[in-house]
């Protein structure tokens, strides 16, 4: 958690910016095939984790959406870029939601308290996990930039990472989102 809160306090000051205690999920920042160990087996296999739901706190599963393709944004209140992309994601998750995509922010901050002034301000209603002490994003999913984006597909298995967020990276997005919802599950 010291990485997350620490981190936090330069990106408050700077934008969201790279971890280096963390290791790299992407090389030279490019979108590509994730295999990522701890989260999945070292053949790419099915993506594990159980977080809590926001605000009531229900448990949640990421393998309860098999079957769907899941956009899983990891974020944080203190992350100018999230202010932007977690509105964007919401409208990704009305435009698709009906083909079988799931969009969830996966917060990290250290108090919970912090985000429904965020939520109110963004104006964002997507479904929100609550991961404590950022033991998710930091072990399984090796996050060192915020906000980091992972497109899973309908098996479970992480075939895309995106660091950061600009609105011109949405075309991408759509594109692999495009190519995953297509994709049959078995």
């Amino acid at each position: 958690m010291r990485t997350v809160l620490g981190v936090g306090v330069v990106l408050a000051l700077t934008g969201c910016a790279k971890n280096p205690a963390l290791p790299l999920l992407v090389e030279d920042g490019q979108t590509q095939r994730a295999s990522l160990t701890g989260a999945s087996s070292s053949q790419g296999g099915p993506l594990y984790f159980e977080v809590k739901r926001y605000p009531g706190g229900e448990p949640y599963s990421v393998a309860s959406d098999r079957g769907s393709v899941v956009l899983l944004d990891v974020w944080a209140t203190w992350c100018e870029p999230c202010r932007d992309a977690l509105p964007l994601y919401e409208q990704i998750a009305k435009e698709y939601g009906s083909r079988g995509l799931k969009v969830y922010a996966l917060n990290v901050d250290e108090d919970e308290r912090a985000i429904p002034a965020f939520l109110a301000e963004t104006k964002v209603a997507l479904p929100i996990l609550v991961d404590i002490n950022a033991a998710v994003a930091e072990k399984t999913l090796k996050v060192r930039m915020m906000p980091t984006t992972f497109l899973v597909d309908r098996q479970g298995v992480v075939r895309f990472v995106h660091e950061g967020f600009a609105e011109e990276f949405l075309q991408k997005y759509q594109t692999e989102i495009e190519q995953l919802l297509a994709e049959r599950a078995e």
